[in-house]
């Protein structure tokens, strides 16, 4: 299987190429600075790359791959181009089918079992979360464009509240809308876990067009 990770330089894409290559799975590395796409790629063989912007990518690009996993991230003031990112990559894969995984935000999730509020309705209540909170906004917009999508072979996965630098758990919680919390009280996925999460995805679908959660144990 041929693996083509958008956000490749970046703290879930960098894990997902480490993860799936750990696996044996074939590697296009997507990124715009081509000195973090040569530091990922070192020496192995498993992993091409190409520097490109996401938004200049092309059918004809994207047709080397069996699987895309869009990890893009961006800074606050752009957030909503997660959302424009998603549609271009629903526009060029439209009955096809390419499988293409889109890492979402905690914040489309809902907050406890109740299911009455979303852990971003918080997050907006919070005066503090002014200069970051476009990024779990549009994340959500995201996720409410996917679910309208009937005709691309995509899937969605959220972290925890916290989604942070790390190796993956020794325990991985799985659930689908309401955000996790381990026994400890922590709601944390960690970089690691959510590589090892896509992964297996693309290995043993088991998620088609909907959108799951894993957090650290």
């Amino acid at each position: 299987m041929n693996v083509f990770v958008i956000g490749a330089t970046g703290m879930a894409g960098s894990a997902i190429v480490k993860e799936a290559r750990r696996q044996g799975l074939e590697v296009i590395a997507n990124g715009r600075n081509l000195d973090k796409l040569k530091e990922i790629k070192g020496d192995d063989q498993g992993i091409n790359i190409l520097q490109k912007d996401a938004f200049q990518l092309t059918e004809k690009d994207l047709q080397q791959a069996d699987s895309i996993i869009d990890a893009f991230a961006i800074e606050p003031d752009q957030a909503y181009r997660q959302v424009d990112l998603a549609a271009k990559l629903v526009a060029l894969l439209r009955d096809q089918k390419t499988r293409v995984g889109f890492i979402l935000g905690a914040g489309s999730l809902y907050a406890d079992d109740s299911k009455t509020s979303l852990v971003y309705d918080a997050i907006k209540a919070d005066d503090s979360s002014k200069p970051w909170r476009a990024i779990p906004e549009n994340q959500l917009y995201e996720l409410d464009f996917l679910k309208n999508v009937h005709n691309v072979n995509w899937f969605g996965i959220s972290p925890a509240i916290s989604f942070l630098p790390g190796e993956k758990s020794e325990k991985i919680l799985y659930g689908t809308d309401v955000v996790l919390t381990n026994d400890a009280g922590k709601s944390e996925t960690t970089a690691g876990t959510m590589a090892v999460a896509v992964v297996a995805e693309l290995l043993k679908p088991e998620h088609q067009q909907s959108r799951f959660t894993v957090a650290n144990g």
